[in-house]
């Protein structure tokens, strides 16, 4: 779940360890698989859907059937994006079923006969959860997780599954934004050699080449918004505790969250007001009633920004001179609404971020235990799975290691002194000290930043050259984050960040949406092979 800075490449025998049985109708014309970017429904909001579907102009069968044909052409042929890693066998009955309840004045809710992705560490039957890992590859849980839960009370089609980091990108140090034993490498759709981000590589992915209506990911720090704005599209990373992580192959108790990737800030509120709400298996959520509005849909205002107070954090112009002038022409679109934009800076960056890494592995080892036991996995410890890689180590190790997972192995239980004190140091210092301490000194209503630079080169020779991040505090603080498309460099997305306190995700929705009616900044992506001029990735 989360986004570290990675090696990315491409390699032709692991690229083809994609899921066996996993396979998309071959129902793909030769001219759609030529021309990605035509697409009866691509853009189409899920307002939209939903309209022309009471309208009688469209059902969820059809619709289903056209997200799985545009999978087939473009993820599986065509640019072969690979950003879907598993298809749901039962998604066109699950349509049929949609369709019936609506004609028969019974629709569930706002997402009646939606067709959904998720990311590949969320449980949802009758598919497997593998995280991405050869070792989960026919593990199969019995239930869905609380949010798949939710999404289908509201109606949703789950679709399948997405491509991730494997592991949500936590098993090395030098590991590879994106790729996946199960999965292979996914690629970016505005330029095919360019890295997608991860950990929820395949849900932007699939959310900006519009092979779902909308997609799930889940962050530990950048694994939502990384993707979304190197991808181009709008990705939401709620407070912890907002939404339920029960039935998700876990990181950090302290950070994980699950979080809508779109491809517009109205899809996201309805997403997360389906999403959000209170779980028992999930003491996260004990307060998520209480903060939490019935729904966001109602912060979808035109002047949302008119009269704010939002601080500017111009540490993240050095991203790159694109992300500067990006960032300039945002602060004045910002001020044109009618905000009040001024210089600020988080105070503590920078002093959580060995803390965090010893609270990340002592989490993963303890939390990932309980999972596999609780759900009845083939692995039973973290101990176990690193023997499996050493066992497979060719289709598992050859391309980067698992240094993580050993140390993570290495690590105390959670009454760990060391563990507790680190924990509470860094939520004091991203939080209270950080993010809490940034808005108050000039009466804020939010933060806003770059998310992140351009997306790099995928090449097996160089390390991630990554361009650096905006999302850390707020994920470190376990508050929410918002990114929208902002601009481009050389054709490649950039997003703006907006970060506020915990629980303020109604006041970003509100601020986000007005940024981007006045913007409209999205352009979907062009399928580039490479961009022109650039040299040739190393073999």
């Amino acid at each position: 779940m989360r986004a570290w800075p990675a090696l990315t490449l491409s390699c032709p025998m692991l690229l083809a360890l994609v899921v066996a049985g996993c396979s998309a109708p071959a129902t793909a014309s030769r001219d759609a698989a030529a021309a990605p970017t035509q697409f009866l429904y691509a853009e189409q909001t899920i307002a939209q859907l939903q309209q022309r579907m009471q309208a009688g102009e469209l059902d969820s069968r059809t619709l289903t059937r056209a997200y799985l044909d545009r999978i087939a052409q473009i993820d599986r042929a065509g640019p072969r994006l690979n950003a879907v890693i598993q298809l749901n066998p039962q998604a066109m009955t699950e349509a049929a079923l949609r369709d019936r309840e609506r004609a028969g004045g019974a629709a569930r809710g706002p997402l009646q006969g939606i067709p959904i992705l998720l990311k590949d560490n969320i449980d949802a039957t009758p598919m497997a959860t593998t995280a991405g890992s050869l070792a989960l590859k026919d593990f199969r849980p019995r239930q869905d997780a609380f949010l798949v839960k939710r999404l289908r009370e509201a109606g949703a089609v789950i679709l399948g599954k997405a491509n991730l980091s494997e592991w949500a990108n936590f098993r090395a140090s030098d590991s590879i934004s994106g790729w996946s034993a199960v999965g292979g490498q996914t690629r970016n759709p505005y330029v095919l050699d360019r890295n997608p981000c991860g950990s929820s590589a395949g849900s932007g992915v699939a959310a900006s080449a519009n092979l779902a209506a909308a997609t799930v990911g889940t962050e530990t720090d950048g694994s939502i918004i990384c993707p979304a704005a190197v991808n181009g599209v709008v990705g939401l990373k709620p407070t912890v505790g907002l939404v339920s992580r029960d039935g998700i192959v876990p990181i950090s108790w302290s950070q994980d969250t699950a979080g809508p990737i779109t491809r517009t800030v109205a899809d996201a509120a309805i997403l997360l007001s389906v999403m959000a709400g209170r779980d028992a298996a999930d003491a996260s959520t004990a307060h998520a009633a209480l903060n939490a509005p019935l729904d966001y849909q109602a912060r979808l205002r035109p002047g949302g920004l008119k009269g704010a107070r939002i601080g500017v954090i111009r540490s993240s112009f050095s991203f790159g001179p694109d992300v500067a002038r990006a960032m300039e022409g945002a602060v004045a679109t910002l001020r044109a609404a009618g905000a009040t934009v001024v210089d600020a800076e988080i105070p503590t960056v920078g002093q959580w971020d060995d803390d965090e890494l010893l609270v990340l592995k002592t989490e993963f080892k303890n939390g990932l235990a309980r999972y596999l036991t609780t759900h009845d996995a083939p692995l039973s410890s973290l101990q176990q799975l690193i023997g499996f890689n050493q066992q497979h180590a060719r289709e598992e190790l050859g391309l980067f290691g698992q240094d993580l997972f050993e140390q993570s192995a290495a690590m105390g239980g959670l009454n760990d002194p060391v563990y507790i004190q680190a924990r509470s140091r860094i939520r004091r210092l991203a939080g209270p000290e950080g993010i809490d301490a940034a808005l108050k000194a000039q009466h804020l209503d939010a933060l806003v930043s770059a998310a992140t630079g351009p997306a790099w080169r995928t090449d097996p020779a160089f390390k991630d050259p990554f361009p650096g991040a905006g999302y850390g505090a707020a994920a470190v603080a376990g508050y929410p984050s918002l990114t929208i498309p902002m601009g481009s460099s050389q054709g490649l997305p950039l997003g703006i960040l907006f970060m506020g306190t915990a629980w303020s995700e109604a006041r970003l929705i509100e601020l986000g949406y007005d940024y981007e009616q006045r913007t409209q900044a999205r352009t979907p992506p062009q399928y580039l092979p490479t961009l022109p001029g650039a040299p040739a990735a190393s073999k």
